[in-house]
C-alpha cells in the first residue's frame, strides 16, 4: 500500500486535532504526518497514533515533498498558503470558507459529489458543517422528485465557535450558579440559558453569511444551480452537534413512506423516526461519531408537495474533520 505524506494545517485547533485523530481512526495511509501551525505553537509536540510528533511553523517550504494538505485554518491563512500547497504539487483539502464558491474548486460531501473530485486542480473545498449535515439528511430525497426550495433553522452547538464555544457556557453556567457575572467573550450575548439568533456577519438582505451558506454550497454540492433556500442559523447552548430543522418542497409529491424508504438505505445517513417511542435525533446521540441522524418526518401542512424533517450530527467531525478525510480517501482511490 502506498504511504503519503500528509499535513495539517492548524494542527492546534479543534478541527486540526479532530483531523489527527480520524485519521488514525479510519486507518488513513499516513507514512509521515507534519503538524502546521504558527510559529509560537512550533517545537511543541501532539500525539499522533500514541506516539509524539512535533509541531512545524507554517511556511512556503513546510509543504515540500507533501501530498496532501488538511486545512483547519481561518481564510486568510487558507489564501495565504494555498498557492504554495499547489505550487508544491500537494491537494489542498481545505475546511475554510475561502474557496468553496469559486466555480475552479469542487465542493464535496463524499456521499452525494465524489465524481466532482475527479476535476480539482490542486484544491477541494470542505462546505460548511450545518450545509454538510442538511445536504446529507435531504439528498437522497431528491431522488424521488427535484428540490426546488428549502426553509431550515439551524440550532448550532457551542462548539462550533471552536475551543472557546463550550468554556464559555460552561463558566457562564457556573457563574450564574454563584450568582456572579460573565462578562462573554466568545460569543456576543450570554449563551447559558439563551439563545442567539446570529451566526456570521449580515450579508444580503438581512441574512448572515452563515445562512447563506445553505443555499450557495447546496446548490453547488447537489448540482441543483436553482436551489431556493431560506434559512435562520441559531447558537444554543448545547455543547457539541448541530441539529437543523427543514421543510423540503418537490417539483412533485412525495409521501413520508417514500422519504423513509430512500433515507434508511441513504449513505452516512440513520433513519430514527418513532415519535410514539420518542425516538428522533438528538445532540447527545449523534455526537462524537459521524452518521447524519434523520426523523420527525411529516408533511409540509403549507405545502402538498413538501416534507418537515429534522437531523442532527456532529459537527466537529461530519461537519468538518471526516468529511475533509473522506475526502482524502477519494484522492488515494
Amino acid at each position: 500500500m502506498k504511504l503519503y505524506t500528509v499535513a495539517v494545517l492548524g494542527a492546534t485547533g479543534a478541527v486540526g486535532q479532530e483531523m489527527m485523530k480520524i485519521l488514525a481512526e479510519r486507518n488513513f495511509p499516513v507514512g509521515k504526518l507534519i503538524p502546521l501551525a504558527s510559529a509560537r505553537s512550533a517545537g511543541k509536540t501532539l500525539k499522533f497514533k500514541g506516539e509524539d510528533v512535533t509541531i512545524q511553523e507554517a511556511c512556503d517550504s513546510a509543504f515540500e515533498g507533501v501530498d496532501i494538505v488538511l486545512g483547519a485554518a481561518e481564510n486568510d491563512i487558507a489564501q495565504k498558503f494555498a498557492p504554495a500547497i499547489v505550487k508544491a504539487g500537494a491537494v489542498f483539502v481545505d475546511n475554510s470558507s475561502a474557496f468553496r464558491l469559486d466555480p475552479k474548486v469542487p465542493l464535496i460531501v463524499p456521499e452525494i459529489n465524489p465524481e466532482d473530485v475527479s476535476w480539482h486542480s490542486g484544491i477541494i473545498a470542505n462546505p460548511n458543517c450545518s450545509t454538510i449535515i442538511t445536504v446529507t439528511a435531504v439528498n437522497a430525497l431528491n431522488k424521488l422528485s427535484p428540490i426546488r426550495t428549502m426553509t431550515a433553522s439551524t440550532y448550532q452547538a457551542v462548539s462550533g465557535a471552536g475551543a472557546g464555544g463550550p468554556i464559555e457556557l460552561q463558566n457562564e453556567v457556573e457563574a450564574l450558579r454563584k450568582g456572579e457575572t460573565y462578562e462573554p467573550k466568545v460569543f456576543s450575548h450570554q449563551i447559558a440559558y439563551n439563545l442567539i439568533p446570529q451566526i456570521g456577519g449580515e450579508q444580503f438582505e438581512g441574512y448572515t453569511s452563515e445562512e447563506m451558506k445553505m443555499q450557495n454550497e447546496g446548490r453547488k454540492i447537489m448540482h441543483l444551480p436553482e436551489l431556493r433556500v431560506s434559512c435562520t442559523c441559531v447558537r444554543v447552548p448545547v455543547v457539541r452537534s448541530h441539529s437543523i430543522s427543514v421543510s423540503v418542497h418537490f417539483d412533485k409529491p412525495v409521501t413520508v413512506e417514500q422519504a423513509r424508504e430512500v433515507l434508511k438505505d441513504a449513505p452516512g445517513v440513520k433513519l430514527v423516526d418513532d415519535l410514539k417511542n420518542k425516538q428522533y435525533p438528538m445532540p447527545l446521540d449523534t455526537s462524537d461519531q459521524d452518521i447524519v441522524f434523520v426523523g420527525r418526518i411529516r408533511p409540509d401542512l403549507t405545502d402538498d408537495n413538501g416534507l418537515c424533517l429534522w437531523c442532527c450530527g456532529d459537527q466537529v467531525r461530519k461537519g468538518a474533520a471526516t468529511n475533509a478525510i473522506q475526502i482524502a480517501e477519494l484522492l488515494v482511490k
